[in-house]
Protein backbone atom coordinates (compact mmCIF):
# COMPACT_ATOMS: atom_id res chain seq x y z
CA UNK A 1 0.00 0.00 0.00
CA UNK A 2 1.17 3.45 -0.82
CA UNK A 3 2.91 5.44 1.88
CA UNK A 4 0.51 8.36 1.44
CA UNK A 5 -2.45 6.09 2.15
CA UNK A 6 -0.78 4.86 5.35
CA UNK A 7 -0.18 8.45 6.39
CA UNK A 8 -3.83 9.27 5.67
CA UNK A 9 -5.00 6.37 7.86
CA UNK A 10 -2.76 7.58 10.64
CA UNK A 11 -4.28 11.07 10.32
CA UNK A 12 -7.82 9.64 10.52
CA UNK A 13 -6.87 7.81 13.72
CA UNK A 14 -5.28 10.94 15.22
CA UNK A 15 -8.38 13.03 14.44
CA UNK A 16 -10.59 10.32 15.95
CA UNK A 17 -8.60 10.38 19.18
CA UNK A 18 -8.24 14.15 19.27
CA UNK A 19 -11.97 14.77 19.18
CA UNK A 20 -12.89 11.72 21.27
CA UNK A 21 -15.05 10.19 18.56
CA UNK A 22 -14.52 6.77 20.14
CA UNK A 23 -16.41 8.05 23.19
CA UNK A 24 -19.35 8.93 20.93
CA UNK A 25 -19.35 5.43 19.42
CA UNK A 26 -19.15 3.53 22.69
CA UNK A 27 -21.88 5.71 24.20
CA UNK A 28 -24.29 4.06 21.76
CA UNK A 29 -26.21 0.86 22.62
CA UNK A 30 -23.75 -1.59 21.04
CA UNK A 31 -23.72 -5.40 21.24
CA UNK A 32 -21.35 -6.97 23.75
CA UNK A 33 -18.93 -8.37 21.15
CA UNK A 34 -18.35 -4.83 19.84
CA UNK A 35 -17.81 -3.40 23.32
CA UNK A 36 -15.01 -5.90 23.83
CA UNK A 37 -12.97 -3.78 21.43
CA UNK A 38 -12.55 -1.21 24.21
CA UNK A 39 -10.22 -3.63 26.00
CA UNK A 40 -7.73 -3.70 23.11
CA UNK A 41 -7.48 0.08 22.76
CA UNK A 42 -4.49 1.21 24.85
CA UNK A 43 -5.54 4.85 25.03
CA UNK A 44 -8.71 3.83 26.84
CA UNK A 45 -6.73 2.24 29.64
CA UNK A 46 -5.66 5.68 30.89
CA UNK A 47 -7.76 8.29 32.62
CA UNK A 48 -8.63 11.18 30.28
CA UNK A 49 -9.80 14.68 31.10
CA UNK A 50 -13.30 15.70 30.01
CA UNK A 51 -13.60 16.84 26.39
CA UNK A 52 -13.59 20.59 25.76
CA UNK A 53 -16.17 20.18 22.98
CA UNK A 54 -19.76 19.09 23.00
CA UNK A 55 -20.47 15.90 21.07
CA UNK A 56 -22.00 17.77 18.12
CA UNK A 57 -19.13 20.25 17.96
CA UNK A 58 -16.54 17.48 18.23
CA UNK A 59 -18.13 15.58 15.36
CA UNK A 60 -18.31 18.70 13.17
CA UNK A 61 -14.70 19.70 13.86
CA UNK A 62 -13.51 16.17 13.14
CA UNK A 63 -15.32 16.08 9.79
CA UNK A 64 -13.90 19.50 8.86
CA UNK A 65 -10.42 18.34 9.83
CA UNK A 66 -10.67 15.17 7.71
CA UNK A 67 -11.58 16.95 4.49
CA UNK A 68 -14.17 17.03 1.69
CA UNK A 69 -15.22 13.36 1.68
CA UNK A 70 -16.17 13.52 5.35
CA UNK A 71 -17.63 17.03 5.12
CA UNK A 72 -19.93 15.83 2.35
CA UNK A 73 -21.08 13.02 4.65
CA UNK A 74 -21.89 15.56 7.34
CA UNK A 75 -23.85 17.64 4.84
CA UNK A 76 -26.02 14.64 4.06
CA UNK A 77 -26.62 14.05 7.76
CA UNK A 78 -27.64 17.68 8.30
CA UNK A 79 -30.77 17.25 6.17
CA UNK A 80 -32.20 14.54 8.42
CA UNK A 81 -32.97 16.38 11.65
CA UNK A 82 -35.63 13.79 12.43
CA UNK A 83 -32.92 11.11 12.62
CA UNK A 84 -30.39 13.13 14.66
CA UNK A 85 -30.34 14.64 18.14
CA UNK A 86 -30.90 18.44 17.97
CA UNK A 87 -27.38 19.32 19.18
CA UNK A 88 -25.71 17.21 16.48
CA UNK A 89 -28.13 18.40 13.77
CA UNK A 90 -27.36 22.06 14.58
CA UNK A 91 -23.62 21.46 14.26
CA UNK A 92 -23.96 19.46 11.04
CA UNK A 93 -25.91 22.35 9.50
CA UNK A 94 -22.79 24.53 9.84
CA UNK A 95 -21.03 22.30 7.31
CA UNK A 96 -23.24 23.56 4.48
CA UNK A 97 -21.44 26.83 3.85
CA UNK A 98 -19.36 27.56 6.95
CA UNK A 99 -16.35 25.38 6.22
CA UNK A 100 -13.12 27.28 7.03
CA UNK A 101 -11.91 29.05 3.82
CA UNK A 102 -8.51 28.68 2.25
CA UNK A 103 -6.09 31.52 1.47
CA UNK A 104 -7.56 34.35 -0.64
CA UNK A 105 -4.14 34.95 -2.19
CA UNK A 106 -4.05 31.36 -3.39
CA UNK A 107 -7.60 31.66 -4.72
CA UNK A 108 -6.79 34.83 -6.68
CA UNK A 109 -3.62 33.30 -8.10
CA UNK A 110 -5.54 30.20 -9.25
CA UNK A 111 -8.26 32.38 -10.84
CA UNK A 112 -5.67 34.31 -12.84
CA UNK A 113 -3.95 31.08 -13.95
CA UNK A 114 -7.23 29.57 -15.12
CA UNK A 115 -8.52 32.70 -16.89
CA UNK A 116 -5.16 33.59 -18.41
CA UNK A 117 -5.67 37.22 -17.41
CA UNK A 118 -5.27 39.53 -14.44
CA UNK A 119 -8.27 39.87 -12.12
CA UNK A 120 -8.35 43.63 -12.75
CA UNK A 121 -8.60 42.98 -16.49
CA UNK A 122 -11.71 40.81 -16.09
CA UNK A 123 -13.55 42.29 -13.11
CA UNK A 124 -14.22 45.91 -12.21
CA UNK A 125 -14.71 44.78 -8.59
CA UNK A 126 -13.47 41.68 -6.78
CA UNK A 127 -13.89 40.82 -3.10
CA UNK A 128 -10.91 38.97 -1.68
CA UNK A 129 -12.97 37.83 1.32
CA UNK A 130 -15.04 34.75 0.33
CA UNK A 131 -18.83 34.93 0.46
CA UNK A 132 -19.08 31.28 1.43
CA UNK A 133 -16.81 28.30 1.78
CA UNK A 134 -17.80 24.67 1.31
CA UNK A 135 -16.07 21.30 1.20
CA UNK A 136 -15.05 21.43 -2.47
CA UNK A 137 -14.80 25.13 -3.32
CA UNK A 138 -15.36 28.67 -2.10
CA UNK A 139 -16.96 31.66 -3.81
CA UNK A 140 -16.01 35.33 -4.11
CA UNK A 141 -18.24 38.26 -5.06
CA UNK A 142 -17.23 40.25 -8.15
CA UNK A 143 -18.54 42.53 -10.90
CA UNK A 144 -17.73 42.12 -14.57
CA UNK A 145 -16.47 44.97 -16.71
CA UNK A 146 -19.89 44.92 -18.42
CA UNK A 147 -21.60 45.66 -15.10
CA UNK A 148 -23.14 42.30 -14.13
CA UNK A 149 -22.86 41.19 -10.50
CA UNK A 150 -21.36 37.70 -10.40
CA UNK A 151 -19.82 35.16 -8.06
CA UNK A 152 -16.55 33.42 -8.81
CA UNK A 153 -16.29 29.82 -7.64
CA UNK A 154 -12.81 28.35 -7.25
CA UNK A 155 -11.78 24.78 -6.37
CA UNK A 156 -9.85 24.15 -3.15
CA UNK A 157 -6.17 23.29 -3.70
CA UNK A 158 -4.71 19.84 -3.12
CA UNK A 159 -8.01 17.94 -3.00
CA UNK A 160 -7.32 15.08 -5.41
CA UNK A 161 -4.60 13.32 -3.36
CA UNK A 162 -6.69 13.51 -0.17
CA UNK A 163 -9.81 12.25 -1.92
CA UNK A 164 -7.88 9.41 -3.55
CA UNK A 165 -6.55 8.26 -0.18
CA UNK A 166 -9.96 8.47 1.51
CA UNK A 167 -11.62 6.55 -1.32
CA UNK A 168 -8.89 3.89 -1.15
CA UNK A 169 -9.57 3.32 2.54
CA UNK A 170 -13.33 3.34 2.00
CA UNK A 171 -12.98 0.72 -0.76
CA UNK A 172 -10.81 -1.41 1.51
CA UNK A 173 -13.36 -1.15 4.30
CA UNK A 174 -16.22 -1.91 1.89
CA UNK A 175 -14.38 -5.02 0.69
CA UNK A 176 -13.88 -6.23 4.26
CA UNK A 177 -17.57 -5.66 5.01
CA UNK A 178 -18.62 -7.57 1.89
CA UNK A 179 -16.49 -10.56 2.83
CA UNK A 180 -17.61 -10.51 6.46
CA UNK A 181 -21.37 -10.13 6.02
CA UNK A 182 -23.69 -11.67 3.39
CA UNK A 183 -26.32 -9.12 4.39
CA UNK A 184 -23.93 -6.25 3.71
CA UNK A 185 -23.08 -7.76 0.32
CA UNK A 186 -26.64 -7.14 -0.82
CA UNK A 187 -26.01 -3.44 -0.26
CA UNK A 188 -23.11 -3.50 -2.72
CA UNK A 189 -20.88 -1.30 -0.53
CA UNK A 190 -18.01 -1.34 -3.05
CA UNK A 191 -20.34 -0.17 -5.81
CA UNK A 192 -21.71 2.56 -3.56
CA UNK A 193 -18.19 3.79 -2.78
CA UNK A 194 -17.28 3.66 -6.48
CA UNK A 195 -20.37 5.70 -7.36
CA UNK A 196 -19.48 8.18 -4.65
CA UNK A 197 -15.93 8.37 -6.01
CA UNK A 198 -17.24 9.25 -9.45
CA UNK A 199 -19.61 11.81 -7.98
CA UNK A 200 -17.03 13.65 -5.91
CA UNK A 201 -14.50 13.71 -8.78
CA UNK A 202 -17.21 15.12 -11.04
CA UNK A 203 -17.62 17.95 -8.54
CA UNK A 204 -13.98 18.90 -9.09
CA UNK A 205 -14.76 19.74 -12.75
CA UNK A 206 -16.58 23.07 -12.72
CA UNK A 207 -17.27 22.94 -16.45
CA UNK A 208 -19.42 19.89 -15.81
CA UNK A 209 -21.26 21.82 -13.10
CA UNK A 210 -21.72 24.73 -15.52
CA UNK A 211 -23.21 22.42 -18.16
CA UNK A 212 -25.58 20.88 -15.60
CA UNK A 213 -26.67 24.33 -14.42
CA UNK A 214 -27.36 25.46 -17.98
CA UNK A 215 -29.52 22.40 -18.63
CA UNK A 216 -31.44 22.81 -15.37
CA UNK A 217 -31.94 26.50 -16.14
CA UNK A 218 -33.45 25.62 -19.54
CA UNK A 219 -35.75 23.04 -17.94
CA UNK A 220 -37.22 25.69 -15.60
CA UNK A 221 -36.93 28.81 -17.74
CA UNK A 222 -39.74 31.26 -16.84
CA UNK A 223 -41.03 28.82 -14.21
CA UNK A 224 -42.49 30.19 -10.96
CA UNK A 225 -41.11 27.14 -9.13
CA UNK A 226 -37.34 27.36 -9.57
CA UNK A 227 -34.71 29.82 -10.74
CA UNK A 228 -31.17 28.78 -11.74
CA UNK A 229 -28.46 31.48 -12.15
CA UNK A 230 -26.97 32.19 -15.56
CA UNK A 231 -23.50 30.86 -16.42
CA UNK A 232 -20.91 33.16 -18.02
CA UNK A 233 -19.16 30.66 -20.24
CA UNK A 234 -16.47 32.97 -21.54
CA UNK A 235 -14.99 33.20 -18.04
CA UNK A 236 -15.57 29.61 -16.87
CA UNK A 237 -12.81 27.02 -16.67
CA UNK A 238 -12.32 23.52 -15.11
CA UNK A 239 -11.33 25.04 -11.74
CA UNK A 240 -13.06 28.44 -11.97
CA UNK A 241 -16.75 29.13 -12.54
CA UNK A 242 -18.31 32.57 -13.05
CA UNK A 243 -22.06 32.76 -12.66
CA UNK A 244 -24.83 35.26 -11.98
CA UNK A 245 -25.00 36.44 -8.39
CA UNK A 246 -28.35 35.73 -6.78
CA UNK A 247 -29.96 37.60 -3.91
CA UNK A 248 -32.15 35.42 -1.77
CA UNK A 249 -32.79 34.13 1.71
CA UNK A 250 -31.22 30.89 2.88
CA UNK A 251 -33.95 28.27 3.04
CA UNK A 252 -33.04 27.51 6.66
CA UNK A 253 -33.32 31.18 7.76
CA UNK A 254 -36.79 30.73 9.19
CA UNK A 255 -36.81 34.09 10.97
CA UNK A 256 -36.17 36.09 7.79
CA UNK A 257 -38.65 34.01 5.80
CA UNK A 258 -41.29 34.68 8.44
CA UNK A 259 -40.49 38.41 8.60
CA UNK A 260 -40.99 38.87 4.86
CA UNK A 261 -44.30 36.98 5.00
CA UNK A 262 -43.27 33.89 3.04
CA UNK A 263 -46.01 31.34 2.48
CA UNK A 264 -44.15 28.43 4.12
CA UNK A 265 -46.81 25.86 3.31
CA UNK A 266 -46.70 26.72 -0.37
CA UNK A 267 -42.89 26.82 -0.24
CA UNK A 268 -42.72 23.29 1.20
CA UNK A 269 -45.23 21.94 -1.33
CA UNK A 270 -43.34 23.53 -4.20
CA UNK A 271 -40.16 21.80 -3.07
CA UNK A 272 -41.92 18.46 -3.47
CA UNK A 273 -43.34 19.52 -6.84
CA UNK A 274 -39.88 20.56 -8.07
CA UNK A 275 -38.49 17.16 -7.11
CA UNK A 276 -41.14 15.17 -8.96
CA UNK A 277 -40.98 17.51 -11.96
CA UNK A 278 -37.24 16.96 -12.26
CA UNK A 279 -37.50 13.20 -11.84
CA UNK A 280 -40.51 12.36 -14.00
CA UNK A 281 -40.81 15.19 -16.51
CA UNK A 282 -37.13 15.85 -17.19
CA UNK A 283 -35.31 12.78 -15.80
CA UNK A 284 -32.66 15.30 -14.78
CA UNK A 285 -32.63 16.16 -11.10
CA UNK A 286 -30.44 18.18 -8.76
CA UNK A 287 -29.02 15.49 -6.48
CA UNK A 288 -27.31 17.72 -3.91
CA UNK A 289 -30.26 19.71 -2.58
CA UNK A 290 -29.00 20.30 0.94
CA UNK A 291 -29.95 23.62 2.60
CA UNK A 292 -26.63 25.26 1.69
CA UNK A 293 -27.49 25.02 -2.01
CA UNK A 294 -31.07 26.31 -1.83
CA UNK A 295 -32.32 29.88 -1.42
CA UNK A 296 -35.70 31.58 -1.61
CA UNK A 297 -36.34 34.62 -3.78
CA UNK A 298 -37.33 37.82 -1.99
CA UNK A 299 -39.40 39.22 -4.87
CA UNK A 300 -42.78 37.55 -4.25
CA UNK A 301 -42.90 35.98 -0.77
CA UNK A 302 -46.64 35.21 -1.17
CA UNK A 303 -45.75 33.19 -4.28
CA UNK A 304 -42.32 31.89 -3.25
CA UNK A 305 -39.73 30.76 -5.76
CA UNK A 306 -36.70 28.58 -5.06
CA UNK A 307 -33.20 29.42 -6.24
CA UNK A 308 -30.83 26.47 -6.75
CA UNK A 309 -27.04 26.63 -6.98
CA UNK A 310 -24.19 24.09 -7.07
CA UNK A 311 -25.31 21.67 -9.78
CA UNK A 312 -22.22 19.49 -9.55
CA UNK A 313 -24.22 16.35 -8.72
CA UNK A 314 -27.01 15.51 -11.15
CA UNK A 315 -29.02 12.30 -11.34
CA UNK A 316 -31.19 10.73 -14.04
CA UNK A 317 -33.41 7.70 -14.52
CA UNK A 318 -34.16 5.49 -17.49
CA UNK A 319 -37.77 5.48 -18.78
CA UNK A 320 -38.14 1.97 -17.35
CA UNK A 321 -37.02 3.08 -13.88
CA UNK A 322 -39.31 6.09 -14.08
CA UNK A 323 -42.29 3.89 -14.89
CA UNK A 324 -41.58 1.30 -12.20
CA UNK A 325 -40.92 3.98 -9.59
CA UNK A 326 -44.17 5.82 -10.31
CA UNK A 327 -46.18 2.61 -10.30
CA UNK A 328 -44.59 1.51 -7.02
CA UNK A 329 -45.34 4.79 -5.28
CA UNK A 330 -48.95 4.85 -6.47
CA UNK A 331 -49.54 1.24 -5.50
CA UNK A 332 -47.76 1.72 -2.20
CA UNK A 333 -49.97 4.57 -1.02
CA UNK A 334 -53.09 2.78 -2.26
CA UNK A 335 -51.98 -0.14 -0.06
CA UNK A 336 -51.96 -2.44 -3.08
CA UNK A 337 -49.17 -4.59 -1.64
CA UNK A 338 -49.65 -7.35 -4.22
CA UNK A 339 -48.86 -4.88 -6.99
CA UNK A 340 -45.85 -3.51 -5.09
CA UNK A 341 -44.46 -7.04 -4.70
CA UNK A 342 -45.11 -7.93 -8.36
CA UNK A 343 -43.50 -4.70 -9.62
CA UNK A 344 -40.37 -5.40 -7.58
CA UNK A 345 -40.12 -8.85 -9.18
CA UNK A 346 -40.88 -7.61 -12.71
CA UNK A 347 -38.25 -4.89 -12.44
CA UNK A 348 -35.59 -7.30 -11.21
CA UNK A 349 -35.20 -5.55 -7.86
CA UNK A 350 -35.79 -8.91 -6.15
CA UNK A 351 -35.03 -12.39 -7.59
CA UNK A 352 -37.51 -13.73 -10.14
CA UNK A 353 -38.14 -16.90 -8.10
CA UNK A 354 -39.53 -14.88 -5.16
CA UNK A 355 -43.00 -16.03 -4.08
CA UNK A 356 -45.30 -13.07 -4.64
CA UNK A 357 -47.71 -13.95 -1.84
CA UNK A 358 -44.95 -14.26 0.74
CA UNK A 359 -43.36 -10.99 -0.33
CA UNK A 360 -46.75 -9.28 -0.29
CA UNK A 361 -47.46 -10.51 3.24
CA UNK A 362 -44.09 -9.26 4.48
CA UNK A 363 -44.63 -5.79 2.98
CA UNK A 364 -48.13 -5.62 4.49
CA UNK A 365 -46.79 -6.53 7.93
CA UNK A 366 -44.30 -3.66 7.85
CA UNK A 367 -46.47 -1.01 6.22
CA UNK A 368 -49.87 -1.40 7.83
CA UNK A 369 -48.80 -0.05 11.26
CA UNK A 370 -47.23 2.95 9.54
CA UNK A 371 -50.35 3.78 7.56
CA UNK A 372 -52.43 3.86 10.70
CA UNK A 373 -50.94 7.31 11.29
CA UNK A 374 -51.90 10.42 9.28
CA UNK A 375 -50.09 10.61 5.95
CA UNK A 376 -48.44 13.88 6.95
CA UNK A 377 -46.73 12.07 9.82
CA UNK A 378 -45.27 9.31 7.66
CA UNK A 379 -41.53 9.66 7.11
CA UNK A 380 -40.04 8.13 4.00
CA UNK A 381 -36.76 7.88 5.86
CA UNK A 382 -38.16 5.76 8.66
CA UNK A 383 -40.19 3.74 6.17
CA UNK A 384 -37.04 2.81 4.24
CA UNK A 385 -35.41 1.71 7.48
CA UNK A 386 -38.37 -0.54 8.28
CA UNK A 387 -38.47 -1.99 4.77
CA UNK A 388 -34.78 -2.85 4.84
CA UNK A 389 -35.32 -5.67 7.34
CA UNK A 390 -38.04 -7.05 5.11
CA UNK A 391 -35.89 -6.74 2.02
CA UNK A 392 -33.09 -8.80 3.54
CA UNK A 393 -35.38 -11.82 3.80
CA UNK A 394 -36.00 -11.74 0.05
CA UNK A 395 -32.47 -10.92 -1.11
CA UNK A 396 -33.47 -7.47 -2.30
CA UNK A 397 -30.41 -5.68 -3.61
CA UNK A 398 -29.68 -1.97 -3.57
CA UNK A 399 -30.20 -0.47 -7.01
CA UNK A 400 -27.19 1.76 -7.80
CA UNK A 401 -29.21 3.87 -10.22
CA UNK A 402 -31.65 4.74 -7.43
CA UNK A 403 -29.13 5.70 -4.74
CA UNK A 404 -28.98 9.39 -5.74
CA UNK A 405 -32.75 9.48 -6.09
CA UNK A 406 -33.27 8.06 -2.59
CA UNK A 407 -30.78 10.54 -1.12
CA UNK A 408 -32.47 13.47 -2.89
CA UNK A 409 -35.93 12.39 -1.74
CA UNK A 410 -34.71 12.24 1.85
CA UNK A 411 -33.19 15.71 1.48
CA UNK A 412 -36.44 17.13 0.13
CA UNK A 413 -38.49 15.48 2.85
CA UNK A 414 -36.23 16.78 5.60
CA UNK A 415 -36.27 20.28 4.13
CA UNK A 416 -40.04 20.27 3.61
CA UNK A 417 -40.81 19.21 7.16
CA UNK A 418 -38.40 21.83 8.48
CA UNK A 419 -40.26 24.55 6.57
CA UNK A 420 -43.75 23.23 7.29
CA UNK A 421 -43.97 20.41 9.87
CA UNK A 422 -47.52 19.52 8.80
CA UNK A 423 -46.45 18.89 5.20
CA UNK A 424 -48.43 16.02 3.67
CA UNK A 425 -45.86 14.70 1.26
CA UNK A 426 -48.22 12.28 -0.40
CA UNK A 427 -51.14 14.64 -1.04
CA UNK A 428 -48.65 16.90 -2.81
CA UNK A 429 -47.03 14.17 -4.87
CA UNK A 430 -50.04 11.97 -5.75
CA UNK A 431 -51.77 14.33 -8.22
CA UNK A 432 -48.52 14.87 -10.08
CA UNK A 433 -47.76 11.15 -10.34
CA UNK A 434 -51.29 10.31 -11.49
CA UNK A 435 -51.15 13.05 -14.13
CA UNK A 436 -47.76 11.82 -15.33
CA UNK A 437 -49.05 8.24 -15.65
CA UNK A 438 -52.09 9.42 -17.65
CA UNK A 439 -49.90 11.47 -19.99
CA UNK A 440 -47.74 8.42 -20.75
CA UNK A 441 -50.72 6.72 -22.38
CA UNK A 442 -52.08 9.74 -24.20
CA UNK A 443 -51.98 9.51 -28.03
CA UNK A 444 -49.41 12.30 -28.30
CA UNK A 445 -46.94 10.48 -26.04
CA UNK A 446 -47.59 7.11 -27.68
CA UNK A 447 -47.06 8.60 -31.15
CA UNK A 448 -43.84 10.20 -29.92
CA UNK A 449 -42.56 6.80 -28.78
CA UNK A 450 -43.53 5.26 -32.13
CA UNK A 451 -41.68 8.02 -33.94
CA UNK A 452 -38.57 7.28 -31.89
CA UNK A 453 -38.81 3.60 -32.81
CA UNK A 454 -39.24 4.42 -36.53
CA UNK A 455 -36.18 6.68 -36.35
CA UNK A 456 -34.16 3.69 -35.16
CA UNK A 457 -35.22 1.48 -38.11
CA UNK A 458 -32.48 2.65 -40.55
CA UNK A 459 -29.85 1.97 -37.89
CA UNK A 460 -31.28 -1.46 -37.15
CA UNK A 461 -31.44 -2.24 -40.90
CA UNK A 462 -27.79 -1.28 -41.32
CA UNK A 463 -26.78 -3.48 -38.39
CA UNK A 464 -28.75 -6.40 -39.85
CA UNK A 465 -27.18 -5.92 -43.29
CA UNK A 466 -23.67 -5.77 -41.80
CA UNK A 467 -24.33 -8.95 -39.83
CA UNK A 468 -25.58 -10.79 -42.94
CA UNK A 469 -22.59 -9.67 -44.98
CA UNK A 470 -20.19 -10.69 -42.24
CA UNK A 471 -21.83 -14.08 -41.94
CA UNK A 472 -21.83 -14.69 -45.69
CA UNK A 473 -18.22 -13.61 -45.97
CA UNK A 474 -17.07 -16.05 -43.34
CA UNK A 475 -15.13 -18.86 -45.02
CA UNK A 476 -16.23 -22.40 -44.42
CA UNK A 477 -14.03 -23.93 -41.76
CA UNK A 478 -11.48 -26.38 -43.01
CA UNK A 479 -12.18 -29.94 -42.12
CA UNK A 480 -9.51 -32.01 -40.51
CA UNK A 481 -8.60 -34.82 -42.95
CA UNK A 482 -8.43 -37.24 -40.06
CA UNK A 483 -12.11 -36.66 -39.39
CA UNK A 484 -13.04 -38.14 -42.77
CA UNK A 485 -10.77 -41.11 -42.19
CA UNK A 486 -12.36 -41.79 -38.78
CA UNK A 487 -15.83 -41.43 -40.24
CA UNK A 488 -15.16 -43.90 -43.07
CA UNK A 489 -13.54 -46.38 -40.70
CA UNK A 490 -16.44 -46.07 -38.24
CA UNK A 491 -18.99 -46.60 -40.99
CA UNK A 492 -17.10 -49.73 -42.08
CA UNK A 493 -17.21 -51.09 -38.55
CA UNK A 494 -20.94 -50.47 -38.35
CA UNK A 495 -21.55 -52.31 -41.61
CA UNK A 496 -19.33 -55.19 -40.51
CA UNK A 497 -21.15 -55.49 -37.18
CA UNK A 498 -24.46 -55.65 -39.01
CA UNK A 499 -23.15 -58.35 -41.27
CA UNK A 500 -21.99 -60.43 -38.31
CA UNK A 501 -25.32 -60.08 -36.54
CA UNK A 502 -26.22 -58.45 -33.20
CA UNK A 503 -28.00 -61.20 -31.35
CA UNK A 504 -27.84 -61.19 -27.58
CA UNK A 505 -25.53 -64.16 -27.42
CA UNK A 506 -22.01 -64.65 -26.09
CA UNK A 507 -20.51 -65.61 -29.43
CA UNK A 508 -21.59 -62.29 -31.06
CA UNK A 509 -19.32 -60.19 -28.86
CA UNK A 510 -17.04 -59.18 -31.79
CA UNK A 511 -20.07 -57.65 -33.59
CA UNK A 512 -21.01 -55.61 -30.52
CA UNK A 513 -17.42 -54.49 -30.11
CA UNK A 514 -17.29 -53.31 -33.74
CA UNK A 515 -20.65 -51.54 -33.30
CA UNK A 516 -19.39 -49.61 -30.27
CA UNK A 517 -16.12 -48.67 -31.95
CA UNK A 518 -17.93 -47.61 -35.10
CA UNK A 519 -20.33 -45.33 -33.18
CA UNK A 520 -17.43 -43.74 -31.33
CA UNK A 521 -15.54 -43.00 -34.55
CA UNK A 522 -18.59 -41.65 -36.40
CA UNK A 523 -19.91 -39.47 -33.60
CA UNK A 524 -16.64 -38.15 -32.20
CA UNK A 525 -15.73 -34.43 -32.80
CA UNK A 526 -12.59 -33.34 -34.54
Amino acid sequence: MKLLAIRRLWRILRVTLRYRLDDLVFALPLPWHVRILQAVMPWRWLARSPSQWSRGEALRLALEDLGPVFVKFGQILSTRRDLLPPDIADEMAKLQDQVPPFSSEHAMRLIEEQLGAKIDDVFSEFSSAPLASASIAQVHAARLKTGEDVVVKVIRPGLKPIIAQDIAWLLLLAGLVERASPEARRLHPKEVVSDYEKTIYDELDLLREAANASQLRRNFIDSPLLYVPEIYWQWSRPQVLVMERIYGVAVTDMATLADQGTDLKKLAERGVEIFFTQVFRDSFFHADMHPGNIFVSTRTPWDPQYIAIDCGIIGSLTPEDQDYLARNLLAFFKRDYRKVAQLHIDSGWVPSDTRVNEFEAAIRTVCEPIFERPLKDISFGHLLLHLFNTARRFNMEVQPQLVLLQKTLLNIEGLGRQLYPDLDLWSTAQPYLERWMRERYMPKHVLGNLQQQFEKLPHVANMLRDSVEKFSATPEPRRNPQVWLHTVLGAGLLVASAQLGLAFELQTWPAWLMLSAGLVLVLRRA
